[in-house]
């Protein structure tokens, strides 16, 4: 009984921070997506592809953690261990999200500072 409610404990709270970072990132997502997609609705697909992803990657990742590996341990360590797997798997998801959208972001050129008006040549002083 103990494995399982380890098991559940560490799958939940790994739920629990996937979700809320998932909420934190959607407006923002959701506003480079309509920039870059060029429409509301491949924007809206797009943000919603990602929120799974950026759930599905931490909960695969906490629940590879074998059960039994820690079955002599304290409950809490068997917990952190598997929010700690679940904590990489969102990382890797969000960093994975970074770095695509990176990549369709343009870049702009960074123009130097105006330089003050030189006095015309022959001109009043």
């Amino acid at each position: 009984m103990k494995v399982s409610l380890t098991f559940a404990a560490g799958l939940l709270i790994t739920l629990a921070v996937a979700f809320t970072v998932v909420r934190y990132l959607t407006t923002p997502l959701r506003q480079q997506l309509q920039e870059l997609c060029g429409n509301a609705e491949r924007a809206a697909f797009w943000t919603s592809f990602s929120n799974v992803m950026l759930v599905l990657t931490p909960t695969v990742f906490a629940m590879l953690v074998d059960p039994w590996a820690g079955a002599c341990e304290p409950p809490l360590v068997g917990v952190v261990s598997r929010v700690k797997w679940g904590l990489i798997g969102l990382a890797m998801s969000v960093l994975m999200l970074g770095r695509v959208l990176g990549r369709f972001i343009p870049r702009t050129p960074v123009l130097p500072p105006a330089l003050p008006a030189a006095p015309k040549p022959g001109g009043e002083i």
